[in-house]
């Protein structure tokens, strides 16, 4: 008899998660560069956030959890990768709670060289075709299939099983669909390809930003559980996926499961007439992202924006804003950490008076204003070669540019203050 077969439409037959890209012992590389970085926890988040999914998981007596993709961050280093998961998974298993999964880019077929055999509740999806696995005592069917290779051009979606008819059918599925900004086409498709599969659910992964694409058929992408670098900001986590007697979802709520909240805090400093004022503004900012971590590790970006006389004076000293930062987040709590401050104000002076002042002064405007376009910060032809470059590569030299175009913003912000001054 299936459980819950007696319960009116309205009640939830069962319920289950909805997990992807754990990037199990993802490397933080370059942490050693940031000043007081909570390296180790930084290094443990991929962990903690997981045994978190976990707990989630059986605090909640879910009847099943779905990892779609990117378990792993790429092959092991050693077995304490693998045997950290197969620990989890017979946590779920004395439970009675089933895991399926299959595998996405980072950890393909081709790409793990080291393996561990699995406890019997956990289900691999075959990576040579789509095929369909059952959940015991329940109306459900899952259909799905994993990366054999790291990159996969074509549209798997289209050998997908058809719908089984009075069952509850759920596509698990790693993909970037139609193309998302940061990430490569890894089995893409669109939603049109999905809909005419005729499943009620669409788990995905490989994309980091938790979203529902779509509620009908539910489209979703669960995003990581823990963000892994300042690009991957806000909470992360999984979706609670409930599911009711008609077979149709009644909700798909998100769950937080990070263990550290990554942040940018812009702070409009325009107005501030004295670098107290400027200290207080981020004061305020740091205990309003802490409240919003509730509880977590909070690393903050932190941005000054807006058009500010001390625009000059802020750019002057970054040590000392840095530290200054610093105190203020000492000040709301322990689990504050400043990643990095940027200086984005803008100076209140007329540049358009400033460059008639003199011939060297319209030179070095005219020099700023062609830096801003982005020529000088990225050339043309290496933004053409960024595109055509896979984005395991590109992310890195997109850090670097990054890091240049910074660098000019300084110089800029630093020279306009000399002007300022009338040096």
């Amino acid at each position: 008899m299936l459980r819950g077969c007696c319960k009116s439409p309205q009640s939830t037959l069962f319920r289950f998660l909805h997990a992807a890209d754990i990037h199990i012992d993802s490397p933080l590389e370059g942490l050693e560069a940031y000043d007081g970085a909570p390296v180790a926890a930084l290094r443990g988040a991929t962990r903690a956030a997981f045994e978190n999914l976990v707990l989630l998981a059986l605090d909640e007596r879910v009847d099943f959890l779905l990892l779609a993709g990117d378990l792993y961050d790429g092959d092991w280093r050693d077995f304490s990768t693998g045997l950290f998961f197969t620990r989890q998974m017979a946590r779920l298993k004395a439970a009675n709670i089933p895991v399926f999964l299959i595998a996405g880019n980072h950890d393909a077929a081709s790409v793990l060289t080291r393996h561990l055999s699995l406890p019997d509740n956990v289900q691999v999806f075959s990576t040579r075709t789509a095929e369909s696995r059952t959940v015991a005592g329940l109306p459900v069917v899952i259909h799905g299939r994993g990366f054999p290779h790291r990159a996969v051009p074509e549209n798997l979606v289209l050998d997908y099983p058809a719908r089984v008819a009075e069952r509850f059918n759920i596509g698990l599925l790693h993909t970037s669909l139609t193309g998302t900004a940061g990430h490569d086409a890894y089995a893409p498709c669109c939603l049109a390809d999905l809909t005419a599969k005729g499943y009620q659910y669409w788990a995905l992964g490989h994309v980091h930003q938790p979203r529902v694409i779509a509620r009908a058929p539910w489209v979703v992408y669960a995003g990581n559980p823990q963000g892994r670098h300042s690009r991957e900001l806000g909470a992360r986590g999984c979706r609670l996926v409930s599911v009711g007697a008609d077979l149709e979802v009644r909700d798909a709520e998100f769950r937080a499961t990070d263990v550290l909240r990554w942040a940018r805090l812009d702070v409009d400093v325009g107005g501030a007439e004295s670098l107290d004022g400027v200290h207080l503004r981020i004061g305020s900012a740091l205990r309003q992202a802490a409240a919003e971590a509730e509880g977590r590790l909070l690393a903050a970006r932190i941005v000054l924006t807006g058009s500010s006389a001390l625009h000059g004076a802020l750019n002057r000293d970054a040590p000392g804003l840095r530290a200054e930062c610093i105190n203020q987040a000492q000040r709301v709590s322990d689990g504050v950490w400043i990643e990095t401050v940027l200086v984005r104000t803008t100076p209140r002076q007329d540049l358009a008076l400033l460059a008639t002042r003199d011939e060297l002064s319209r030179i070095v405007l005219e020099t700023l204003d062609q830096a801003a376009t982005g020529e000088l910060a990225v050339p043309g032809d290496v933004r053409d070669l960024l595109k055509i470059l896979p984005v395991e590569l590109r992310d890195g030299l997109e850090a670097d540019l990054t890091q240049r175009t910074a660098l000019l913003d300084d110089v800029r912000a630093l020279l306009l203050a000399s002007l300022d001054r009338g040096a």
